[in-house]
C-alpha cells in the first residue's frame, strides 16, 4: 500500500498544474465579490429589484421545468441506449449530443426556426393556444435543447451501471420489463438520475444565446444581465451577476448534500 504521505514530485506538479484553474475561479469570483460587498447598500438595492426577482423566477421556473421534461421524455431514452445494440444506435448518440458541439447561437436559430409561429412544431401549437416566441414556454424548449445531453449521458451511464442480470432474475420471476425497471433500475440509478438533472438545471440556468432568440422577453437572468451591461455598465450588471452567484453556491450546496444522502441510502439498501 503506498505511503501518501510521502512527498510525491508527480502528484505535486499535477497540483501546481491543476491548481491554474482553481485560481483563475477564485480570481474570477473576486471580481465580482469584492467590489459588491464594498457596497452593501446598491447591492441590496439591486437584489430588491422587482425586474431582478422577477428574472431569478422566471429562470429557476424555467429551468424545472425543463428538467421535469427532460425527466419524462429522456430518461426513457436513456435507458433504451442503455439497455439495446443496434446499427441505429450510434447515429442517436451522435444526434443526442449535437447541441454539446453546436454554437449557442446556431442552437438558438434551430430551436427558432422549429418552434416560431410558423415554425413546423410552432404553428401547431400556436392553433392550439400555445406560443412560444416571447414567451415562458420558449424559454423552456431553448434550455432543453441545449440541457438534454447532458441529462440522457448521465443517465444512461447510471443505467449501465446496473447490472442486466439483476432486470433477467426479476423478469424470470415474472415481472414485466417496466416493472424490473422501475422497481430495480431506476432506483439503483437514483444518483445519477440527480447529477443529471443538476447538470442539465445548471446548463439551462446559464443558456443566453438559444433563449434569447425566441424569447428576448420575459427576461431571464442572463439577459438581464447582458442588458444592464448594454444600457447600465458594469455596476449594474455585476450586482446581479453576484446575487446568481450566490443563489448557484447555495443550490450546488444543497445538491451535493441531497446526492450524498441518496448514496447513503443506496448503499443501506446494499
Amino acid at each position: 500500500m503506498a505511503d501518501n504521505t510521502r512527498y510525491d514530485p508527480c502528484l505535486t506538479a499535477f497540483w501546481l498544474s491543476g491548481s491554474m484553474v482553481i485560481v483563475i475561479t477564485v480570481l474570477a469570483l473576486l471580481s465580482i465579490a469584492v467590489p459588491e460587498l464594498s457596497d452593501l447598500s446598491h447591492l441590496a438595492s439591486v437584489a430588491t429589484e422587482s425586474g431582478v426577482i422577477e428574472a431569478i423566477l422566471i429562470t429557476m421556473a424555467a429551468a424545472l421545468v425543463a428538467v421535469l421534461f427532460l425527466v419524462i421524455f429522456c430518461t426513457p431514452l436513456a435507458y433504451v441506449l442503455a439497455r439495446t445494440t443496434s446499427r441505429w444506435k450510434g447515429i442517436v448518440e451522435n444526434l443526442v449530443d449535437i447541441p454539446l458541439v453546436l454554437p449557442h447561437t446556431v442552437a438558438g436559430l434551430m430551436v427558432y426556426l422549429l418552434f416560431m409561429s410558423r415554425g413546423p412544431l410552432g404553428a401547431p401549437f400556436k392553433s392550439v393556444g400555445i406560443v412560444f416566441e416571447d414567451a415562458f414556454f420558449g424559454i423552456v424548449v431553448a434550455m432543453m435543447f441545449v440541457s438534454s445531453p447532458y441529462y440522457i449521458n448521465a443517465v444512461r451511464e447510471g443505467f449501465e451501471k446496473v447490472p442486466v442480470h439483476l432486470e433477467n432474475v426479476a423478469r424470470t420471476l415474472g415481472a414485466t420489463r417496466f416493472y424490473a425497471f422501475r422497481s430495480i433500475t431506476l432506483p439503483l440509478s437514483t444518483r445519477h438520475l440527480l447529477s443529471g438533472s443538476f447538470l442539465a438545471w445548471g446548463r439551462a440556468v446559464g443558456e443566453f444565446a438559444a433563449v434569447v432568440m425566441i424569447a428576448y422577453f420575459p427576461m431571464v437572468v442572463s439577459t438581464l444581465i447582458y442588458q444592464r451591461f448594454t444600457t447600465g455598465g458594469l455596476a449594474e450588471s455585476r450586482s446581479v451577476a453576484f446575487i446568481m452567484i450566490i443563489i448557484c453556491i447555495v443550490v450546488f450546496i444543497g445538491f451535493r448534500w441531497i446526492t450524498r444522502a441518496a448514496g447513503g441510502q443506496k448503499h443501506d439498501r446494499a
